[in-house]
């Protein structure tokens, strides 16, 4: 249960609730500067507007605070798509839960409050001919294994861009990823991307899996660092910018990395064309994760090729026939005591003895 405390101003209770849920484990950076925005934008907004509401977060329970409220919400976000929209007033309403649950409000202003509807668009998703063409595009090697393996794994690109070497299991074909919410998921990709991520490591075993085309100006983090190249993270925007740009001629300019991904399966039934790939099983828990049936487990070691390196070697020349091949051993005939004799000699002695007779 949350100590009660006297009620703060509006932006003393959005940086409480701000840094409750910033502890190591609870929210990823990223999620905590949306909220962070959603919040301080409004705050801005209600100070304009009245500085009661402003200054005293508990009069937003009141018919007069939820009006200043839904005013502030409204020239601070009217202007944007219902989905941003939406997503502002999620963030709202748990910081009101939040302050609700500490005290500092009696009621949910939010309460009454209709959320805006979001369009589903089902064109989104790329058309079979239009990833077809992609793969046909002549775009550096590290672009290709990033888009196949949105493509086949159906992971959102921040997961994908977060993998470092160690967290690939590539007999398996899958890899570990930190997914929304902190949690760590398997994510399973399939030949094309298989075949395609060796040659990109080019034998790295540290460092991210995709890097930058340069090394870095300015300091970086370790962890986005690689140690054998001393190229960076490859980021969502510098990422989004190759596939636009590389797109651009196609017939579906302005796509981003996020619609390859819904073409190949994401989330299931916002897409218009199926993924190539054969039987795509869910993942159980309903998250839009798909994964090949055979892709769960690693190949077992006694079903998997052997190198051509670890091959014994065979002198040159020899064609050893196969089982089935092989002629059959006939008995040997009988030879007459003649024949036997002149078989035991020495060749000399036998030319010897047939020159003889």
């Amino acid at each position: 249960m949350i100590r009660q405390f006297p009620a703060p101003t509006f932006g003393h209770a959005a940086e409480a609730f701000v840094i409750a849920y910033a502890a190591p484990g609870a929210w990823a950076d990223g999620t905590a500067v949306k909220y962070r925005q959603t919040l301080t934008a409004i705050d801005g907004k209600l100070a304009a507007s009245g500085p009661s509401a402003a200054a005293d977060v508990a009069v937003l329970a009141t018919p007069d605070g939820a009006a200043a409220l839904e005013a502030a919400f409204t020239a601070a976000f009217a202007g944007l798509a219902p989905a941003t929209r939406a997503r502002h007033l999620s963030a709202l309403r748990s910081a009101i839960a939040w302050w609700t649950e500490a005290g500092w409000l009696a009621a949910d202003p939010t309460a009454g409050w209709a959320r805006p509807k979001v369009p589903v668009d089902t064109t989104r998703a790329l058309t079979r001919a239009q990833v077809a063409a992609i793969w046909k595009l002549g775009v550096p090697l590290r672009d290709k294994a990033l888009w196949r393996m949105l493509y086949e794994t159906a992971a959102r690109a921040e997961e994908v861009l977060g993998l470092d070497v160690p967290d690939l299991d590539l007999p398996g074909k899958r890899g570990r990823v930190i997914s929304k919410g902190g949690s760590t998921d398997w994510v399973h990709w399939q030949t094309g991307a298989a075949l395609l991520l060796p040659r990109m490591l080019a034998g790295r075993r540290e460092g991210p899996v995709f890097l930058t085309a340069r090394r870095p100006a300015r300091a970086v983090a370790g962890g986005d660092l690689c140690p054998v190249t001393g190229r960076a993270r490859l980021s969502y925007r510098r990422a989004e910018e190759s596939f636009e740009l590389a797109t651009r001629p196609l017939a579906n300019p302005g796509a981003t990395p996020e619609e390859l991904r819904d073409a190949g399966g994401a989330r299931g039934g916002g897409r218009l064309d199926p993924a190539p790939a054969p039987a795509l099983a869910a993942d159980p828990r309903g998250r839009g994760r798909h994964q090949h049936p055979d892709a769960a487990r690693p190949v077992p070691a006694r079903l998997r090729p052997v190198p051509r390196a670890l091959r014994p070697t065979r002198p040159r020349g020899c064609r050893r026939p196969c089982r089935r091949q092989r002629p059959r051993r006939t008995p040997p005939a009988k030879v007459s005591p003649e024949g036997q004799r002149r078989r035991s000699l020495p060749r000399r002695d036998a030319n010897r003895w047939i020159s003889a007779g």
